[in-house]
């Protein structure tokens, strides 16, 4: 088995080298972005798909997922007619849409705009001239060069939202960015790159959504660039809630200036393998960095977050919250690293990582980490596994509730400390809806919501 399982992983990796070579030849970069891409290519090569030989991917093993034969780029143009998937947006609410068809971008369905601030396409800020500036600024510039995921995805980055909010620009409505994969090639790979650049004073709301649409095997390698200027805010909101044959692996990246806080809420329900490379650094004092997430998964599927937040300068803040409930023979991890460095003194970071079982199957792995270099700081982490406390559904039971209402108000209650920050409503609203459903043990098929099957 370990043989055809090498074969297979290697036969990916060869088929990207020479997809590149394709792309190549395709695009026109100038001598700058060549340079990146080439450099991005060579470190891909030499470390190739991560194997849980890595310590940071010791809990999770892409070999299953690497079988496939995926096309890298879709062999024609498909289209979708929004009465299909008006149900994956917040179609109760007027929002700017980024919207990304089998990674092509959908002009029909989106809503884009540079009336006041740039919500477009990626691949316009990387060709066009008047977008250079910018990109030399800023893209490639937070994202990890020696990481191998990231680097496949700089080296074949091409299309994703990009995404610049002015100075003192309070953007009145929120941003979806949302990738639809229709299965109409057996087995798809697509890379969305995004980049976004939130000015001085500036706020933003940001939904980010991946979608398959139908059963066939899809993989996503997903590289996001967040540049909080002073005093910016940044409320973003990852919404996962595939089908059970989709993959995706999620690297965020995010850069935060003197006094700007930044907010990212992932609610991870559905999928595959779903992995979350999730990394602050800190750039100025005075920063607040909020890191929280809801994961309730069965099956077998399986979540990993991986997080850290680099504490780089004194007087700021870090909130880490993941709370995780896991059916059958799911498993997730939690692999969180909390670092400050000797001059971040004064620096307030809190972790912490609750999971509850259900049944006797599911599997939690968890590593709360602080790496401390600067002595005058108030640091903690907390960790805890087990199941619904049985003296609380005592008590609800004896007030007269089923056991199956008890055990959903506990659920409730153990999620609710991460959805109360959810800031858009109708985007709250859909969440709990969800999340009832998924503690019921329902089907995502709702019918009617913006967020869920």
């Amino acid at each position: 088995m370990k043989p055809e399982t090498k074969y297979w992983t290697m036969e990916l990796k060869d088929k990207m080298l020479a997809s590149f070579m394709a792309f190549e030849e395709k695009i026109k970069d100038n001598e700058d972005l060549h340079e990146v891409r080439n450099h991005a290519i060579k470190n891909f090569e030499n470390k190739g798909f991560p194997t849980k030989k890595e310590e940071a991917w010791k809990y999770t093993s892409l070999n299953a997922i690497l079988k496939n034969d995926f096309s890298v780029f879709p062999k024609k143009d498909n289209a979708i007619e929004f009465k299909d998937v008006k149900k994956y947006f917040l179609h109760e609410i007027d929002t700017y849409k980024v919207v990304f068809i089998d990674g092509i971008f959908s002009s029909f369905l989106s809503s884009t705009t540079h009336d006041g601030l740039d919500v477009c396409l990626m691949s316009s800020a990387l060709t066009k001239p008047k977008y250079k500036m910018v990109i030399d600024t800023y893209f490639n510039q937070i994202a990890s060069k020696e990481e191998s995921l990231t680097s496949l995805n700089t080296a074949f980055s091409l299309e994703g939202a990009y995404i610049n909010i002015p100075k003192s620009k309070v953007v009145e409505k929120p941003i979806e960015i949302i990738y639809f994969s229709t299965g109409n090639e057996a087995a798809l790979m697509v890379q969305p790159r995004n980049l976004i650049i939130v000015g001085e004073n500036a706020h933003v709301q940001i939904v980010e959504r991946h979608q398959s649409l139908n059963s066939n095997p899809v993989l996503t390698n997903s590289v996001t660039e967040i540049f909080a200027q002073k005093r910016a805010i940044v409320d973003y909101y990852k919404v996962q809630n595939d089908v059970q044959t989709a993959n995706l692996i999620d690297n965020t990246y995010i850069a935060q200036k003197q006094e700007s806080r930044v907010a990212v809420h992932t609610f991870s329900f559905g999928g595959n393998i779903t992995r979350n490379n999730l990394n602050f650094y800190h750039q100025g004092e005075r920063i607040d960095s909020t890191l929280k997430g809801i994961t309730i998964i069965g099956d077998k599927q399986h979540v990993d977050h991986y997080t850290l937040v680099q504490h780089a300068t004194p007087n700021c803040e870090s909130h880490q919250n993941y709370k995780t409930i896991l059916h059958d023979n799911s498993t997730g991890v939690f692999n969180g690293k909390i670092f400050v460095e000797k001059e971040a003194q004064k620096t307030d970071a809190f972790q912490q990582n609750n999971n509850i079982l259900i049944g006797d199957k599911a599997t939690i792995n968890a590593k709360p980490q602080l790496e401390i270099f600067a002595d005058d700081v108030k640091c903690s982490h907390g960790l805890t596994t087990g199941q619904l406390d049985e003296e609380a559904l005592f008590y609800l039971r004896s007030r007269g509730l089923s056991k199956e209402s008890a055990r959903l108000m506990l659920m409730q209650a153990f999620a609710a400390g991460v959805l109360e920050h959810v800031r858009i409503d109708r985007l709250k609203e859909r969440l709990l809806d969800l999340v009832e459903k998924r503690f019921k043990g329902e089907s995502a098929r709702c019918g009617n919501c913006a967020v869920c099957k």
